[in-house]
């Protein structure tokens, strides 16, 4: 008995009624058919094959329970649904990895912030070492309690120009001893 004869309609009945031979006759008909609208789509030999392929099983799987009509319909529209459903499963796999490499990223430069932030501050404290302590006193109101040239002559009972000595010759040492922290951004 030859199933090529059959009309899609009377497959569907051998279909149901569990004939592997009418489900190799329209997998025959149409696997080229829905191939093309699957690598249409996908871009890809090996995705569209796999799409083809989930179909047929679906197909067969679900012959018991389906009421289709219009074979050729079902079968191009199916694919399409699976098509869509791939790649947006792909647009949502490729979007995750983004974020994870982003996130990634992220702590990497954060953590090298911090490392060389903390290296900076070794540094900063090695050079601010090399300075007398009057100097560095004088430094550390100047630009860590960010106190006027004034206010540090008043409260050392200083000059303002022996103030600005002593802050001009911090950073004249601290500009030496950080020039590998120097960066031309």
């Amino acid at each position: 008995m030859t199933y090529q004869a059959y009309s899609d309609e009377e497959l569907l009945v051998f279909l149901q009624n569990d004939s592997t031979k009418a489900f190799e006759e329209i997998y025959r008909r149409y696997w080229y058919k829905l191939f093309g609208i699957a690598y249409h789509q996908t871009g890809t030999r090996e995705e569209a094959e796999e799409l083809v392929h989930d179909l047929f099983e679906q197909l067969w799987n679900r012959r018991g329970q389906s009421a289709i009509r219009h074979l050729s319909t079902y079968l191009v529209v199916a694919i399409k649904h699976l098509t869509t459903n791939y790649i947006k499963s792909q647009i949502t796999h490729r979007k995750y990895q983004e974020y994870l490499i982003m996130n990634e990223l992220q702590h990497t430069l954060a953590t090298d912030q911090a490392v060389q932030f903390t290296d900076l501050s070794k540094a900063v404290d090695e050079a601010m070492k090399k300075l007398p302590e009057k100097s560095v006193e004088i430094f550390k109101l100047s630009r860590f309690e960010n106190q006027s040239v004034r206010d540090i002559a008043q409260r050392m009972n200083l000059t303002e120009k022996a103030v600005e000595y002593h802050i001009t010759k911090s950073l004249k040492v601290l500009k030496e001893q950080l020039k590998a922290f120097h960066s031309d951004n």
